[in-house]
C-alpha cells in the first residue's frame, strides 16, 4: 500500500508587536469600523525589522516538531517551507530553517505560491513521503508581509499580517486519524497582476536602470481578487470532496485561507458549510498568507475544536493565480504532547 502522509506535529509562531486598527487610523485616512466592516480584522503581529522570515519559520517549526509524540520524533528527512517572503531572493529560505533547528544535511526547499503556497506544500511533501522519498518531512507557511506593505496604502497595509506556521507530516496509513487524503491544484496565469509584487525579479534586471520606487511594494486588485478567490476556493473544495468521497453534509470543518471574513463567509454559504463550522482566526491576526491555515489549525486545536476523527476541508487562493484544497482526517489527542 502507498503510504499516506499523516499529521502528527502542530506549531505556530507570531510576532510580539501587535498593531491594532486604531494605531493604523492614526497614520491611514481608516478608522477600526472601516476595517472590520470590509475585513473583519481588529489586529495583526508584524514583525520587527530585525526579524526575518526564518525567524518566524524556526519558531513554528520548532514548536511542531516539540508537540509529536515521542514516537514521532525521529529525525526529520526533509524541510518544505511555503513563503513569498524569502529571506533573500536567492538561496531559498528552507536550508537555513534545517540548519537553524539542527536537522542535519536533509532535502529542504521553497515553495513560491503566495496564500496557497502551504497546501502546495503539503502536497508536495505528501509526494516526497508516497514515493518513500522521506518518512518525516516538517510543513511550514510562514511571511513576514509587513516587510513589503507601501505603508501609505490602507487597501493592503490593513490587510496583511506576519507570522508562521508549521506541522509535521510522517509516513503511514490512509485510514487512520490524521492522514491527508485528496489534494486539488490548479492555476490561472492570465491573473498574473492582480497579486503581485512588480519589482525585485528578472523583469527588471539589476543592470539596468533603478526601478521605480512603488514596484517594490506589494499590489493587489482588491475587487477581482474576491471573485476569484470564492469561485475558485469554492470550485476547488467540491472537485476535492468529491475526489476523496466525501459528502458536503459529513464535513466536520472548513479551514479556508484567511484572506478576508466577507470571503470566508461567501464560500461556507456558496458551498452550504454552516458559518460556525468556518475555522477563522483572521479578527486576531489578519492574513498571513502562507501561514494563515497552520496558524488556524493550530488556533483551533489549542480552542478544542477540533476532535479526533474530525473530517477537515483545507481550501486556499493565491497570487499567480493559485488555488488548492486538501482534505484531513484530524488525529486524536495522543498524538500532540504540548
Amino acid at each position: 500500500m502507498t503510504p499516506a502522509a499523516v499529521l502528527c506535529g502542530i506549531g505556530s509562531c507570531l510576532p510580539a508587536r501587535r498593531v491594532g486598527n486604531d494605531e493604523l487610523a492614526g497614520v491611514l485616512d481608516t478608522s477600526d469600523e472601516w476595517i472590520r466592516s470590509r475585513t473583519g480584522i481588529g489586529g495583526r503581529h508584524w514583525a520587527d525589522p530585525d526579524t526575518a522570515t526564518s525567524d518566524l519559520a524556526v519558531g513554528a517549526g520548532r514548536r511542531a516538531l516539540a508537540s509529536c509524540a515521542p514516537e514521532d520524533r525521529p529525525g526529520v528527512d526533509a524541510v518544505v517551507v511555503a513563503t513569498t517572503t524569502p529571506d533573500r531572493s536567492c538561496p531559498a529560505t528552507a536550508p537555513l530553517v534545517a540548519a537553524r533547528l539542527g536537522l542535519g544535511p536533509v532535502a529542504a526547499y521553497d515553495v513560491a505560491a503566495v496564500c496557497t503556497g502551504f497546501v502546495y506544500a503539503l502536497a508536495s511533501a505528501s509526494g516526497l513521503i508516497a514515493a518513500g522519498i522521506a518518512e518525516r518531512v516538517l510543513v511550514i507557511g510562514a511571511d513576514t508581509f509587513s516587510s513589503i506593505l507601501d505603508p501609505a496604502d490602507r487597501t493592503t497595509s490593513v490587510i496583511f499580517g506576519d507570522g508562521a506556521g508549521a506541522v509535521v507530516l510522517r509516513a503511514g496509513h490512509p485510514d487512520e486519524p490524521g492522514a491527508l487524503g485528496a489534494f486539488d491544484l490548479g492555476s490561472d496565469g492570465d491573473g498574473y497582476d492582480l497579486i503581485t509584487v512588480r519589482g525585485g525579479g528578472s523583469e527588471q534586471h539589476l543592470s539596468a536602470a533603478a526601478p521605480e520606487p512603488g514596484r517594490a511594494y506589494f499590489t493587489m486588485d482588491g475587487k477581482a481578487v474576491f471573485r476569484h478567490a470564492v469561485e475558485r476556493m469554492s470550485r476547488s473544495s467540491r472537485t476535492v470532496l468529491d475526489r476523496a468521497g466525501w459528502e458536503l453534509s459529513g464535513l466536520d470543518w472548513m479551514v479556508g485561507h484567511q484572506a478576508n471574513r466577507r470571503i470566508l463567509d461567501r464560500l461556507a454559504d456558496d458551498l452550504g458549510v454552516p458559518r460556525e463550522r468556518s475555522v477563522g482566526n483572521i479578527a486576531e491576526v489578519g492574513n498571513t498568507s502562507a501561514a494563515s491555515i497552520p496558524l488556524a489549525l493550530d488556533d483551533a486545536r489549542g480552542a478544542g475544536l477540533l476532535k479526533p476523527g474530525d473530517r477537515v476541508l483545507l481550501t486556499a487562493f493565491g497570487g499567480g493565480l493559485t488555488w488548492g484544497s486538501a482534505t484531513l482526517t484530524w488525529p486524536g489527542p495522543d498524538r500532540f504532547v504540548s
